[in-house]
Parts: structure tokens; sequence; C-alpha cells
């Protein structure tokens, strides 16, 4: 691939310094995940254009995000079992039988209320 461009390298560069600020840590941090020996801005710039030539601003992401897992230290992603979830069971409803409707949804709580 080729290189990031300028205005992408500095928008790039503004969003790592502001995630930095969010999470509280520090370009000295960021070096040290990258493996690169130095925490000056043109080092990490380097670092971030070799990462886009092997796979671009996918690439760069998919490096983010680690290093981002591994400071909130989520190593596991979440399964698929949690994904399919449905937030209502807790409630006991049927949610997809019953409510799938205006109209079951209103005989739904009237039978709850007589009850």
């Amino acid at each position: 691939m080729k290189k990031l461009s300028t205005e992408e390298e500095a928008k790039l560069m503004i969003f790592i310094k502001d995630w930095l600020k969010i999470h509280g840590y520090t370009q000295k941090d960021l070096a040290n995940k990258l493996n690169i020996n130095s925490s000056r801005a043109p080092e990490i710039k380097n670092k971030l254009q070799d990462l886009y030539k092997k796979g671009g601003l996918f690439n760069i992401a998919k490096h983010l995000i680690k290093i981002e897992q591994s400071w909130l230290n989520i190593n596991t992603p979440i399964s698929e079992d949690k994904k399919d979830q449905e937030p209502f069971n807790q409630l006991d409803i049927n949610y997809k039988l019953d409510l799938d409707t205006i109209d079951g949804l209103i005989d739904r709580m009237d039978s709850d209320y007589n009850k």
C-alpha cells in the first residue's frame, strides 16, 4: 500500500493524542506497546506508516484495538453466546411472540394487570 497522506497522518496523530489522554496514557506507553525505542511523535508516525503499508487503516486500527484491550485487560472478545442473549429474558417476557404488535402489547398489559 501507499503511505498515509499528510492530512491523514495529522488526523491520526490528533486522534491518538486524544485517545491516549482519555485512557490516561502517554506517548511513551504507546511506544512501548508498538515496540519502538523512542516515544517522540516522528517515531510513532514512522511506525504507523509501516503498519499502514502492511495493511492500511485496518491494520492500524487492529493494532490500536489490541493495545487498548491490553490496557483495559479485555483480552477475550465478546462470545457469540453473549451476543445472542435476549435482554428481556430476565423479565420473563417472550417479546418476539407477545409484543410483536401494539395489540399484543396491550393484551399482555391487560392480562398482567388483571392478575
